[in-house]
């Protein structure tokens, strides 16, 4: 997969490759897209925001965009790429005003 495949705030189930290798079934918010990777929470295992390389996607089994309304917000310094530079797992509690969190 590559960039082209994927657009921010959308829900996606994909089949990804782990960093341990393994590959496994994943349901993402896609938040922002860098050239080599993404970020993303996983919304179906303790909400962590993750950075995936496009190439370790080999799936994508859904995808549905996300109403402005329903979007969650997570400050951009938070979502910045020198952030991410040297980390690839964040805990990170993102909050949306439709939803009163």
């Amino acid at each position: 997969m590559d960039k082209s495949n994927f657009k921010e705030n959308t829900r996606y189930t994909i089949t990804w490759r782990t960093p341990d290798g393994k590959m496994r079934p994943a349901n993402i918010y896609v938040y922002k897209m860098f050239d080599a990777n993404m970020i993303a929470r996983m919304t179906d295992s303790g909400g962590l925001l993750h950075k995936i390389a496009y190439a370790d996607v080999l799936k994508i089994v859904k995808e549905k965009a996300v109403d402005k309304e329903n979007q969650f917000f997570i400050p951009s310094a938070v979502l910045d790429e020198k952030v991410w530079k040297d980390r690839s797992v964040m805990e990170r509690y993102s909050s949306s005003p439709h939803m009163g969190k």
